[in-house]
């Protein structure tokens, strides 16, 4: 088993590139998460984890994240990524909701909240606090939405 993890950052960020990687790889480092390697996970935050709002690891180091993108070639397009951390009582696992879609921001941090708050409903929790993070972009050629938690120690 892999160790816990009892830290995560919040980020989002959009941005356009020349192809579709590109523009993934532009809206990362946005989001200030760009020179690490990604290792996707599902939706539970470790009990007791401290937000901190800059992700601080090595360049390369493989960082568990949960995240919601959509990248769009669609001039015109206007394209959104969120994501919800869900907290309960102290020392009880939280739960993490990403999304992303042809929305505004403000429409995409309002799902990502509904399902955090769902997500804790059908657990039988009461949920504390919701922290969410939302952007939004205008496609102009090829453009990407990014929004994540990275998990970290």
């Amino acid at each position: 088993m892999l160790p816990m993890l009892h830290k995560f950052t919040v980020v989002a960020g959009a941005a356009e590139g020349p192809t579709r990687l590109n523009a993934f790889d532009h809206a990362l480092l946005r989001a200030g998460i760009g020179n690490v390697n990604l290792i996707r996970v599902s939706s539970i935050l470790p009990p007791n984890a401290v937000e901190e709002p800059v992700l601080r690891v090595e360049p390369g180091s493989l960082v568990p994240t949960a995240y919601g993108t959509i990248i769009a070639e669609e001039p015109g397009a206007l394209i959104a990524a969120a994501v919800a951390v869900g907290i309960g009582a102290s020392n009880e696992y939280g739960v993490i909701m990403e999304f992303s879609g042809h929305c505004s921001q403000r429409e995409a941090a309002e799902i990502v909240e509904r399902m955090a708050r769902e997500a804790f409903r059908e657990r039988g929790r009461r949920i504390e606090r919701v922290i969410v993070k939302a952007v939004e972009h205008r496609v102009e050629t090829i453009g990407c939405a990014f929004a994540a938690v990275a998990l970290w120690d």
